[in-house]
């Protein structure tokens, strides 16, 4: 099997065409129909259906894309650690990372790495759902909830606790809790992905259930609203962390409680064949938390 006939295959199968795939790969379309029809020999499948029409992946078309994915970006890999400036990234950053903390931290963080990386490109999905990153031939997954047992690789980046936090005017108006009792007297911010709040109580993890006086599927809605004074919200550190600097939210402590610690972890698929611009993204982020971190007096990683 060879490496440009698999590139040619991924081409294709982006472009949607023979004549779309040659102009990407700037050859003639001859050139690529040659080199599908000796992937397809070499794999004893055909790859895609075609007409004079259309051009669409078979079964088998489908279920080849995240290996023809891995053979590439493992090549690309190798090429960085052996090229004379393994510091430098290129090529498509494919990655996830939860919504509160792409807007706090990754976003801030881009022209920077793009400005030392010229040859790096960002391919960046915000959301707080878990990513099948496999499936989505995703390089890298940042997370925040507690990491499920998985054949994913794991990499704790920073401590990332939960926090109690209100507005300034909000405890001049209501006062603010003192215990976990006190909460179910306050208006609280409740996140549809946090239906009860992890609390940890004489040693143990328990779950308060909490009435939302507002209701979001949002992080970023959440922190809003808590700076605009209409609740108290329970959000991770690296959430609020701007917010907690200028005094537009204040951070609450429980007599009787304390926050359940969690952690900012990056999720690789797999050890092997790690492409260069992860690592390369990765270090960045890690040298901006504890840049923030300095900078703002925010928990030392």
């Amino acid at each position: 099997m060879l490496l440009p006939d698999v590139q040619t295959f991924l081409a294709v199968a982006s472009a949607g065409s023979l004549s779309a795939a040659a102009r990407q790969l700037n050859v003639l379309p001859m050139q690529v129909s040659r080199r599908i029809a000796a992937l397809e020999e070499d794999l004893g499948v055909r790859l895609f259906h075609r007409t004079t029409r259309s051009l669409t992946l078979t079964a088998e078309g489908e279920a080849f894309v995240p290996y023809a994915k891995a053979m590439v970006d493992a090549e690309a890999g190798a090429r960085a650690e052996l090229s004379p400036s393994p510091g430098t990234a290129s090529g498509v950053l494919r990655m996830t990372a939860p919504s509160g903390f792409g807007q706090s931290v990754v976003l801030p963080m881009l022209p920077g790495l793009l400005e030392s990386n010229p040859d790096l490109r960002i391919d960046l999905d915000l959301s707080d759902r878990q990513v099948d990153i496999v499936g989505q031939g995703l390089d890298l997954a940042l997370r925040i909830a507690p990491l499920e047992d998985s054949e994913l690789v794991a990499r704790k980046i920073a401590p990332n606790p939960r926090l109690i936090c209100v507005s300034p005017g909000y405890v001049k108006r209501y006062g603010r809790p003192d215990t976990v009792a006190d909460l179910d007297q306050h208006r609280c911010i409740k996140l549809d992905a946090v239906g009860r709040w992890p609390l940890v109580v004489d040693g143990k993890l328990i779950r308060k259930r909490i009435e939302g006086y507002v209701t979001t599927t949002s992080v970023e809605a959440a922190r809003t609203a808590a700076v605009q004074g209409l609740g108290i919200a329970m959000l991770t550190h690296w959430d609020v962390f701007r917010q907690l600097a200028d005094n537009s939210l204040v951070e609450v402590h429980l007599q009787d409680a304390s926050m359940e610690d969690l952690s900012v972890w990056a999720v690789i698929p797999s050890r092997r064949y790690v492409p260069n611009r992860v690592n390369v993204f990765l270090a960045a982020l890690q040298k901006e938390l504890s840049d923030l971190a300095g900078r703002r007096g925010a928990q030392p990683l």
